[in-house]
């Protein structure tokens, strides 16, 4: 049997009537009650209600609280538009708050000083710098190896590209450029550096001393090299916090079997992420921003920069000179044991007396040999004819066994004679 519910309006009427010095068979006369409810409520008085504790709700992000707890535990720097991504391929269908909110209960939030922000015009300028990262690659497991980020962005739209490479040195710093400026279809008016030492020496009297190289290569493309005020790298925060998101957002918990495969998922994940995502300050998509800004860069020149570093390197035992860690061919018929090398941005060059015995493609990495076609041709000596070896099963004349029985009377006769 249901039981009736009792209003608060009726409660209170009874507490009044009773507090009246009505009875108790008064009081549920007058209000058609049962004596027993009026009692309960007069011995009980007005309470609040009482409600058991409540089943907490399903959330969305629910089914994957593992996945994400697991994934910030290892790798605590995973951006929230990265794990997002990764979820949603799971069959996560909420939003990035929800996500959001479990993140933060996992991984507390940092403390964040304040900045100061720097906008730029249209072309006008973009900044410059190496990240540093540690990487294992699936060619050469259980080996840990240095690599570098070179990265430009364009202080307008933000647009991003990068490179890994091996080394920080002038020659890669100026490929590096020279490949970005291709890909952008023009070059900004100025860059700036954090004191890179491939761009700048030191300081003279407070005068910024660029490297020449840099300075003649700035000078080809028209651009104006910049460094940041020392101690203030703030200046150049546009590269400092993509270095940051491509480390969160690309870099971790990825798999690489080389730097070429590397490389190509970067460009994949800059062309379908990075650059199409829309910029937290900018409110802009990236790509869209950029074509806006493209026009606004200055022509690239018709020829490229032949800036060339002069260098003395010694032929090896095996042909070969170092320049950079790597390894260039020369033919055979050279003649001396120390030759002139200039090294360009995307060539080596091999001199020989001023005459050019070879042009070799830069190598990337380390330790690694370019064997140009021909220059061990000399080297390889004639072998001498090879002539038939007579068959060990040369067919034997059948004769009858009279003959070798005169073959040994002849023998044991010139024995005795002997």
């Amino acid at each position: 049997m249901g039981v009736s519910v009792v209003e608060l309006e009726e409660v209170m009427t009874i507490l009044e009537l009773h507090r009246q010095g009505l009875s108790i068979s008064a009081i549920a006369a007058r209000l058609s009650m049962d004596r027993k409810t009026v009692r309960k409520y007069i011995r009980n008085g007005v309470q609040a209600p009482r409600y058991g504790p409540r089943a907490p709700r399903p959330c969305v992000v629910d089914p994957f609280v593992h996945y994400v707890t697991e994934r910030v535990r290892e790798f605590p720097d995973l951006s929230v538009e990265r794990l997002l991504r990764e979820i949603r391929a799971m069959g996560y269908t909420g939003g990035r708050t929800a996500l959001g909110d479990l993140i933060r209960e996992v991984r507390p939030p940092r403390q964040r000083g304040f900045e100061v922000r720097f906008e730029t015009p249209a072309g006008h300028q973009a900044q410059v710098d190496f990240a540093h990262f540690n990487v294992e690659f699936g060619d050469a497991p259980g080996q840990r190896r240095s690599i570098w980020l070179f990265s430009i962005v364009l202080g307008h739209s933000r647009y991003l590209w990068g490179r890994f490479v091996e080394h920080q040195d002038l020659q890669t710093v100026l490929r590096c450029h020279t490949e970005a400026f291709e890909h952008l279809g023009g070059a900004p008016r100025e860059i700036l550096y954090d004191r890179m030492k491939a761009a700048v020496l030191g300081e003279v009297e407070k005068h910024i001393v660029y490297n020449a190289k840099l300075v003649a290569f700035a000078q080809h493309y028209g651009f104006a090299p910049r460094a940041c005020k020392a101690y203030r790298a703030k200046t150049k925060g546009k590269v400092e916090r993509p270095y940051r998101y491509i480390r969160q957002d690309f870099f971790l918990a990825r798999r690489f079997q080389n730097l070429a495969d590397l490389n190509r998922q970067l460009r994949e994940w800059l062309d379908t992420v990075a650059n199409v995502r829309v910029h937290g300050t900018t409110h802009r998509v990236v790509a869209q921003h950029f074509g806006e800004e493209r026009p606004a860069l200055q022509a690239l020149p018709a020829g490229t920069f032949n800036g060339v570093i002069r260098l003395e390197r010694r032929v090896s035992h095996e042909g070969l000179v170092s320049v950079g860690g790597n390894y260039y061919s020369v033919p055979d018929r050279t003649r001396k044991r120390v030759l002139d090398v200039h090294s360009l941005a995307h060539e080596i060059r091999i001199y020989e007396d001023g005459e050019l015995l070879a042009v070799h493609p830069v190598l990337e990495g380390r330790r690694r040999t370019s064997l140009l076609p021909g220059h061990r041709r000399a080297n390889q000596r004639k072998q001498p004819a090879r002539h038939p070896v007579p068959s060990v099963t040369a067919s034997v004349a059948r004769r009858p066994l009279s003959f070798y029985d005169q073959v040994a009377r002849r023998l044991a006769e010139a024995g005795r004679t002997a």
